[in-house]
């Protein structure tokens, strides 16, 4: 049996590993790619560059829309990211916490809508937008992003509601806070894990997005920087080394927030896999 045992750990140690270069080769190959030159790039593409190319990453900043784009994208990520967190987790606990036949079919409602594939209602949604008057703007893609946030967030919310006893909320009642207090000074903070990973899914989702964007902005007004970098993808020649420079860009903000918020996604999507 401890043989068998052994046999089984190396071999899954020898999967994960092989797993784990398959992942990593594309963040090696985009790297590498962002420090050579567009005919570097085209004589040997997985290569390690003999010297270090930032000229491609000098003419982003200097020459393009780049960092404006960038700009477009921070504040497209960040606006999304702090109306979902004001709107959703108090969506989420007034379903969870009032037991009542409309407030199930409100959460019924919220889920159905997760199984509606997005190309279904993708026209008709930025006809919408046209006619209420926010196709062009950032405006459209933001109210896009939070609407079809809520159903998966109130589900990861109400799920790790379940956990967090009635009887802190049933004290602070009884000294006279609000409901609005309860929720805001008690709830909430109890809520960090569950509200990390809905930062990091949606955060990630919305930064990386190129669907959504290329779509409600026409091309003659603001874009986000992952439309910004497909701009240098041509049709007969391509600009790779801008193309990639730009990718690495593009990766260092999500890194950086996903290693500060790890600990808490973990924990929330373990929570909320496990209760209920």
């Amino acid at each position: 049996m401890r043989r068998q045992k052994s046999i089984l750990e190396i071999l899954l140690f020898v999967l994960t590993l092989v797993l784990a270069i398959i992942f990593f080769f594309p963040i090696y190959f985009s790297l590498i790619s962002a420090f050579k030159s567009n005919g570097a790039i085209l004589r040997d593409a997985i290569s390690f560059p003999t010297s270090w190319y930032v000229d491609s990453f000098v003419y982003l900043w200097t020459k393009t829309d780049f960092p404006r784009a960038m700009v477009n994208s921070i504040i497209l990520t960040v606006s999304s990211i702090v109306a979902m967190i004001a709107v959703i987790p108090m969506a989420a606990y007034a379903i969870e916490r009032t037991n009542k036949r409309w407030t199930n079919m409100v959460y019924v409602y919220f889920l159905a809508g997760m199984m509606i594939p997005f190309q279904v209602y993708m026209i008709p949604l930025f006809k919408e937008m046209k006619m209420i008057g926010f196709y062009g703007t950032l405006s459209a893609p933001i109210l896009i992003y939070i609407s079809g946030s809520v159903g998966f967030g109130v589900l990861l919310y109400t799920s790790f509601l379940k956990g967090v006893p009635r009887e802190i909320e049933e004290a602070a009642e009884i000294d006279g806070c609000s409901k609005y207090g309860i929720f805001w000074r008690i709830v909430f903070p109890l809520l960090g894990p569950c509200t990390a990973s809905l930062v990091v899914l949606n955060g990630l989702g919305i930064w990386n997005d190129f669907l959504m964007p290329s779509l409600v902005l026409p091309s003659d007004k603001p874009k986000t920087m992952i439309v910004e970098i497909f701009g240098f993808v041509g049709e007969f020649a391509s600009q790779w080394d801008m193309v990639f420079a730009g990718t690495a860009i593009s990766i260092i903000p999500v890194l950086i927030a996903f290693i500060a918020l790890q600990k808490y996604f973990v924990k929330g999507i373990a929570a909320g896999a496990t209760k209920g």
